[in-house]
C-alpha cells in the first residue's frame, strides 16, 4: 500500500474529539465574585477555624468545668443537669407543651424539626447570591436557629446557682478519721446526726461529709439549728450544751484530718 493512499483512520468512541487538558478554571474573568476552593477557600476556613479553637481553649483554661463527686443512684435530692451546650434543649423540657405527656414533642419532634429545616436549607433556597439579604430563606432558619438557642442557654443557666451546685457536689476525698466515740460530742452526734452523715461523719445519698469542712464551732452550730443549703432548719433537738459539744467535736474530727 502506498503512502497516503488507500489509508483509513479509525476514531475511538471512548475519546472525545473536543478533550482537553486539565486545566483550572481561570477565575480572573469574575474578580472578587468567586475563587478557587484550594488553596484560598479552604485555607481562610482553616485560619478561621484555628482562631476559634485557640479562644476556645483559652476560654477552657481560664473557667474549668467544675468536677462533681462520683454519681449516687441513691441520691434523691441531686439534680442532674446536661453539658452546657444541651441546656437549651433541657430548657425546652420544662415547658408545658414539651413536657410531661407531650414529652416527644419536646425531646424528638421539635428539635428534629429544627435540625431538619437546618439540613434542609440549602435544597430550599438554591439561589447563586452570596448576600444574606438576598438570600432570605437561608438567613431566617439561621437567625431563628442562632437566637432560639441563646435564649433557651440563657434560661437554663440563669435559673443555676453554679457556685453552691459546685461546692455542695464537689468530690471529696476519702480520709481516714480516728472517731473518739468516748467524746460527748459523738453521742449527740448518734442521736441527731449520724442517719444523714454516716458513722463516720462521711456523707451519704442524703447529706454531704462532715469531713473537710471548714466552718468553727458556732458556724456548725447554726448550720445545725437554721440549716444551710438542702439541709433544712430545725433538725437538732437537743439542749444548748449538746449543740456546743456536737460543734466542738465536729470540728475537733476536722482538726485531726489535717
Amino acid at each position: 500500500m502506498k503512502k497516503g493512499k488507500g489509508m483509513e483512520f479509525v476514531g475511538d468512541s471512548r475519546i472525545t474529539a473536543d478533550k482537553k487538558k486539565f486545566i483550572p478554571k481561570d477565575y480572573s474573568e469574575y474578580p472578587g465574585k468567586t475563587e478557587a476552593f484550594w488553596p484560598n477557600f479552604l485555607l481562610k476556613e482553616w485560619l478561621v477555624g484555628a482562631v476559634f479553637l485557640v479562644g476556645f481553649l483559652c476560654m477552657t483554661v481560664a473557667h474549668p468545668a467544675p468536677l462533681e463527686k462520683m454519681a449516687d443512684p441513691t441520691d434523691a435530692a441531686y439534680i442532674p443537669l446536661p453539658d452546657w451546650y444541651f441546656l437549651f434543649l433541657y430548657q425546652l423540657l420544662k415547658y408545658e407543651f414539651a413536657s410531661g405527656p407531650y414529652n416527644v414533642i419536646g425531646a424528638i419532634v421539635i428539635p428534629g424539626l429544627a435540625f431538619g429545616a437546618l439540613f434542609l436549607a440549602p435544597f430550599l433556597d438554591t439561589g447563586s447570591k452570596r448576600r444574606p439579604i438576598q438570600r432570605p430563606i437561608s438567613t431566617t432558619l439561621m437567625f431563628l436557629g442562632i437566637i432560639s438557642v441563646i435564649w433557651l442557654t440563657w434560661e437554663a443557666a440563669s435559673h443555676v446557682e453554679w457556685e453552691t451546685r459546685a461546692e455542695e457536689n464537689k468530690p471529696v476525698l476519702e480520709q481516714e478519721v480516728d472517731i473518739n466515740t468516748e467524746d460527748p460530742g459523738y453521742a449527740v452526734y448518734e442521736q441527731s446526726c449520724i442517719s444523714c452523715h454516716g458513722e463516720n461523719l462521711q456523707g451519704g445519698a442524703a447529706a454531704p461529709s462532715l469531713i473537710g469542712i471548714e466552718y468553727d464551732v458556732d458556724e456548725i452550730k447554726d448550720i445545725a439549728v437554721n440549716g444551710i443549703n438542702t439541709m433544712p432548719a430545725d433538725q437538732f433537738e437537743g439542749s444548748e450544751e449538746e449543740l456546743q459539744q456536737l460543734a466542738e467535736f465536729i470540728v475537733s474530727v476536722n482538726e485531726e484530718a489535717e
